[in-house]
């Protein structure tokens, strides 16, 4: 027989049928056991078919599972923010400071912080107090994790069924976070904060010490910070000896403390105490008979000098301290005096007169809210006004609301340009249309004026020159133009960063009082840079003198030439005599501003200096609304005018930089301007006394009464007789 012989090739293409048959079976047999079992999932699956509501709860759990998911991403992306201030180490202890401040005269003005060696326990609290704060602010205090749900859901009914706020949801945790890590702006923004912040403190601190954090900083009205300091304010004892009814009057304070305080409204704090009395015996602290007598026989504070204190301002000086300790400066010492250029008079003429003006006039132009601020030329602070109502808001509209400039932007612009030399007073400017992209300003009166000096069209307030001086200053690019603009800012004084926009040349971006009095300074100060300062001495528990502020020499930079800043002044000097701020004008002591107004007339500003002093006045609301046509020129000036007046009645004064031939003289016209109604208040009020000239011709008066045979340096006759304040 033959046999045919299997070639190696011939094997090898046998094998890969082979390898093709069985692949192609093993895949077969996969995909049908695949089919199987798919079968039995979708067998199974099938009896668990939801029935038709069950199809619908599912539907809805996702819906909520989805919604739940992006808020709480949401959310966490909100809170991020309040969270940066507890990742600071020692973050308990950043009021770990108990400071006294003196006014300009050496004469307390207030305090601020708490020693925590010197803090009182709850347990060694009166429970009484302890009570009182608990049936009125947080029943549920122990029970709730940080936030009642209970409690705000019959907040939120109680104010329905009101038709407004009349009851509060935050529990003691919220208030405490925010007292430690926010401010009091009602945002949506600082209530998510708020309720992140209290959960993550009820996580890291036991109940009672939340509560005793709380009771030690919550503020009672007249500056007075904590129980402890209460109970000695207003009743002159340590808070571990207050009767039932002085607890009641301390913990009416926490909710409204300017309105309620005894001090200033005791039938109303009286009236709030015996609410308090009434939710101890709701939430069953205490019977009806462990109340009565106080009920009968309510707290009556002690005597006290309720002059208006510098809530504010102390503010701003406690922040200014808390920095220099936490850069060493201070060293170890935590009991502190610190010596402030604040005038105690300005501040309360300050306080006043815009209150006189926000009340006569607030209603007429919508408006309800202002914020000035007052500087020397050295940068020491000496009056400042961050809202109406210190008791009602420690919001401090002066350093933390980031408002819109409007045309007092301009002022920073035209210095720019003066620094970078594309533009002099008198240079010939000429208002027309000017774009920038899309977008192209128009003027207050919808039209253009042509040509004019570059110091008429700052006067005038024109939109369209600080548009082209931006693109002078970038050399034909707008876009560096506003760069190197908003470098000029921080080189002056500005501690905020502004937003480049398009718009920016005529006030669109955002900055604070603060920012803006501190640039203007240095424009009256020659170019110098002069930052405001709260504290000219620190002294510690034992008076030694800890700190002092450098030199003037020293911390005065030179950051505009000073013939930029001298042109600048000039311009600046005929805004409250030929343009938009006359209603700011001072007889007899020359000065320099500018006034303005955002869109919608929701801002309001003036800014100005005299020789001697620089301020800064802003009006609007709170909610950002529009007013009622309010402008720069209307009650910003008037209060700017009405301010300073008063500042100028007693100090010496002096030409503005570059201006020297205008020298000032005294007018008489100066107390009509600044208020003689309030000069003449008397008891409690603003008292007049001689300048420091009339003080002098006092004394020789005084020497001749001793010795006749003594004469004075001068003529009596020559002596001024212009009443100053005290």
């Amino acid at each position: 027989m033959d046999f045919h012989r299997v070639t190696w090739s011939e094997r090898f293409r046998r094998r890969l049928r082979d390898w093709d048959a069985a692949l192609e079976h093993g895949l077969f047999q996969m995909g049908r056991r695949l089919g199987e079992a798919l079968w039995r999932i979708r067998h199974a699956s099938d009896r668990l078919e939801p029935s038709p509501f069950g199809r619908v709860m599912v539907t809805v759990a996702c819906e909520a599972l989805t919604y739940a998911t992006i808020g709480a991403v949401l959310l966490t992306a909100l809170a991020k923010p309040a969270f940066r201030a507890v990742n600071e180490e020692n973050w308990l202890k950043q009021t770990d400071l108990a400071v006294t401040f003196l006014d300009s005269g050496g004469q307390v003005l207030g305090k601020r912080g708490i020693l925590h060696l010197e803090s009182v326990t709850v347990e060694q609290l009166p429970e009484h107090l302890v009570k009182a704060a608990l049936g009125t602010e947080d029943r549920r205090f122990y029970e709730h994790f940080g936030i009642d749900i209970g409690g705000l859901f019959r907040a939120m009914m109680s104010n329905a069924r009101a038709g407004g706020v009349v009851q509060g949801g935050s529990t003691i945790t919220q208030q405490l976070a925010k007292n430690l890590f926010l401010n009091n702006e009602r945002t949506l923004d600082r209530k998510i904060k708020e309720a992140f912040l209290s959960f993550w403190l009820e996580a890291r601190l036991p109940k009672n010490e939340i509560l005793r954090l709380y009771l030690d900083r919550a503020y009672l009205g007249n500056g007075v910070f904590g129980v402890q300091s209460a109970a000695e304010h207003y009743f002159g004892k340590n808070v571990r000896d207050i009767t039932l009814a002085e607890a009641a009057m301390i913990a009416g304070l926490f909710k409204a403390p300017s309105r309620f305080s005894p001090t200033v409204n005791l039938p109303a704090a009286r009236a709030r105490a015996a609410d308090v009395l009434s939710n101890m015996v709701e939430a069953k602290f205490l019977t009806p008979g462990q109340v009565a007598a106080a009920l009968r026989n309510p707290a009556t504070p002690i005597e006290r000098n309720t002059d208006t204190v510098a809530d504010y301002a102390l503010d701003f000086a406690f922040e200014q301290i808390r920095q220099l300790a936490a850069a060493g400066k201070l060293g170890n010492e935590r009991v502190l005096t610190v010596r402030t250029p604040i005038d105690r008079n300005l501040q309360r003429h300050a306080e006043r007169s815009l209150e006189a003006i926000l009340r006569e006039q607030g209603p007429k132009y919508g408006v309800s809210q202002a914020a000035m601020v007052v500087l020397d030329h050295d940068g020491g602070l000496r009056a400042m006004i961050g809202g109406r109502d210190y008791g009602q808001s420690q919001f401090n509209r002066a350093t933390q609301a980031m408002r819109q400039t409007g045309s007092s932007f301009k002022t920073f612009v035209y210095a720019a340009a003066l620094a970078e030399g594309v533009v002099k007073p008198d240079t010939i400017v000429t208002d027309r249309p000017t774009c920038v992209g899309n977008w192209c300003p128009a003027n207050y009166g919808r039209s253009y004026a042509g040509s004019m000096s570059a110091t008429v069209a700052f006067a005038k307030s024109i939109n369209t020159i600080p548009v082209q001086l931006t693109t002078a200053i970038g050399k034909g690019n707008n876009k560096l133009g506003r760069e190197k603009i908003i470098a000029f800012t921080k080189a002056v004084g500005f501690q905020n960063d502004l937003r480049d926009m398009t718009s920016l040349p005529i006030g669109s971006s955002e900055a604070t009082v603060i920012d803006m009095v501190a640039g203007f300074n240095t424009f009256a100060n020659g170019g110098k840079l002069s930052k405001p300062y709260a504290a000219r001495e620190v002294l510690n528990a034992q008076g030694q003198v800890i700190y002092r502020p450098e030199p003037p020499e020293i911390r005065h930079d030179q950051v505009m030439p000073p013939q930029a800043a001298k042109d600048l002044v000039y311009m600046m000097y005929k805004v409250p005599t030929e343009g938009t701020g006359r209603r700011a004008f001072l007889p007899g002591v020359p000065t320099g501003g500018k006034t303005g107004t955002t869109d919608e007339y929701r801002n309001a500003w003036y800014g100005g200096f005299s020789g001697t002093f620089t301020s800064v006045v802003w009006f609007g609301n709170d909610d950002f609304s529009p007013t009622n046509n309010m402008t720069g020129g209307s009650l910003p000036a008037m209060a700017f005018a009405r301010v300073m007046a008063f500042a100028h009645l007693e100090t010496e004064l002096k030409p503005l930089f570059g201006l020297e031939h205008e020298m000032p003289q005294r007018d008489p016209k100066l107390l009509e301007v600044a208020g003689t109604a309030d000069l003449a208040r008397g008891e409690g009020g603003l008292k007049l006394r001689l300048t420091p000239a009339g003080r002098n011709l006092l004394k020789e008066i005084e020497a001749l009464a001793e010795d006749p045979s003594e004469k004075p340096d001068r003529p009596l006759s020559q002596a001024p007789a212009l009443p100053g304040r005290s």
